[in-house]
């Protein structure tokens, strides 16, 4: 394959491993760090009536994909009663009923949510606006005002945040006067707007929602008015108080039904509080959450779906490939010498249990104990594989009795020794005695030191939290990894320290001979 090909394959692997990356940080909202906590918001909804006799119905309207949030989780407390969602045209709702109740009755909605900057556009066009007749004088009063509205807006939205104005003026006109002398309530002048955008044949609708702040009880929702315009072909929210457009901030929209936020058959006394509570949770848990509720297959196919000892399991294995990349690093590019291709990166797991300053000594001390054995075999003229089996033996002895005269001395991390990979150790032995034998012990050393260093710089990388938490949660990081180790591949020039080693042949010697001749 021409390299160019080769380019070409670890640009387009990089490519997707970022991409899965972007996605999963940017849309599915994982965090990047670890132990990162977000906000997240309990609100609750308490149902309190006088039950009637016979049955009972209790229909209460609940969010619906808010806009700028997310609900992740959801509880429903009701003894004894039957219940039911109720999907409706852009709304949900949920449906109490009781053959027979006593007694003053509290049914609870809570719901946990979690902010998530997504946009909810409803752009379903509403039906033409039929204008009603009214009898005198507010026929009157209607057409006045809506008249003085009028010289002072340009489109829909400005006509209904001025009409707001004026229905909440602090000095209202004669005609606001008559319109609302009857008026007992904040809905009934929300009501009464809608009605006046009616009679010039724009079409409005009344949402509710909560300002989430810090209330234990007696919280209620806030109506506001939205206004259709024809020309963006999308609703305009409008604050009914101020005529201001757009959601305050922290603004949570809970229902959107043209209904009652609480119905109760044959119960006007029904009432609804909200309360609400911030906290602050683990992130990464909010948005595994958050999609278990949005969509199950986003979550179930990951590595966060496992049982948790085959998480903790993952854990460790993903980062297999991050120490075998420093050790492709070190080796290929800086030219350090090590004794077998994955010794150091199993020893750097290793060092992971005893500690790196502890699990250096260790690996020493039983390298080289096993060394003096090995070289005593060496007399007795074995065959490769028995005498590979007998170091075998001769190591896990030796681990055995560091792990007991460490005990005795008090001293647990001797005890970690047996999570040394013996048969690596044994190798390691067998490599280094060889080597010893047939280029000396300078370089049998220098290799094994070589190994030790790879091992510990790896151990280093792989303990980083921040590493550790990238690899798991976006394991597809590991794809840019094997593209760099793709183009990695093709590399035969120099390494640093051969660089360093022959540096003398890259200087001029002309130049240096005129130097040295020079007075």
């Amino acid at each position: 394959m021409k390299k160019t090909q080769l380019y070409i394959l670890a640009l387009l692997i990089a490519a997707l491993g970022l991409s899965a990356f972007a996605y999963k940080w940017k849309v599915l909202k994982f965090p990047v760090a670890p132990n990162e906590q977000t906000e997240i918001w309990e609100i609750q909804a308490r149902v309190e009536f006088e039950p009637k006799k016979g049955p009972n119905k209790v229909t209460l309207q609940i969010p619906n994909n808010p806009p700028g949030y997310a609900v992740i989780n959801e509880n429903f407390l009701a003894r004894d009663y039957g219940m039911s969602i109720e999907p409706g045209k852009g709304s949900r709702a949920v449906q109490w009923q009781i053959r027979r109740a006593r007694g003053v009755q509290a049914l609870y909605y809570r719901a946990t949510i979690y902010r998530d900057q997504h946009e909810v556009i409803d752009a379903a066009e509403p039906k033409p606006v039929t204008a009603k007749t009214y009898e005198e004088p507010f026929a009157t009063a209607r057409a006045g005002l809506l008249d003085s509205v009028r010289e002072k807006s340009v489109d829909s939205a400005s006509f209904a945040g001025e009409l707001v104005r004026r229905l909440h003026d602090s000095n209202p006109s004669q005609e606001v006067q008559l319109l609302t002398e009857t008026f007992n309530s904040q809905h009934d002048t929300v009501k009464l707007a809608k009605d006046l955008l009616a009679d010039r044949q724009i079409a409005a609708r009344i949402i509710y929602g909560l300002e989430l702040v810090e209330q234990d009880a007696g919280n209620t929702l806030t109506p506001f008015l939205q206004v259709w315009d024809s020309d963006q072909k999308t609703w305009r929210t409008l604050n009914a108080i101020n005529g201001v457009e757009g959601f305050p901030e922290n603004f949570f929209l809970w229902s959107t039904a043209q209904k009652p936020v609480l119905l109760v058959e044959d119960n006007d006394d029904a009432t609804v509080e909200f309360t609400a509570k911030t906290s602050l949770d683990d992130a990464l848990e909010t948005a595994k959450e958050r999609l278990r509720a949005k969509d199950r297959n986003l979550i179930a196919y990951s590595l966060l779906d496992l049982p948790l000892d085959a998480q903790e399991v993952y854990k460790i294995l993903l980062l297999v490939p991050i120490g075998a990349f420093i050790m492709l690093l070190l080796r290929n590019i800086v030219g350090i010498k090590t004794f077998g291709t994955f010794m150091p990166v199993l020893i750097a797991l290793a060092f992971n249990w005893t500690g790196v300053i502890a699990g250096f000594v260790l690996f020493v001390v039983i390298i080289s104990l096993g060394l003096l054995v090995r070289f005593y075999m060496e007399r007795l003229k074995l065959l490769l594989v028995p005498r590979l089996t007998a170091v075998l033996i001769v190591v896990v002895l030796l681990m055995a009795m560091v792990s007991v005269i460490s005990h005795k001395l008090d001293q647990p991390v001797g005890l970690n020794v047996a999570l040394f990979p013996m048969i690596i150790l044994t190798m390691t032995i067998e490599r280094v005695s060889v080597a010893w034998e047939e280029r000396g012990a300078g370089y049998a050393i220098r290799q094994a030191m070589g190994s030790l260093i790879i091992a510990s710089l790896a151990y280093l990388v792989m303990r980083e939290p921040h590493l550790q938490h990238l690899i798991f949660v976006f394991p597809e990081l590991l794809l840019v990894l094997f593209a760099v180790t793709l183009v990695l591949g093709r590399y035969s020039g120099y390494r640093l320290t051969e660089l360093f080693r022959f540096r003398n042949l890259a200087k001029d010697p002309i130049a240096e001979s005129s130097d040295k001749a020079a007075p």
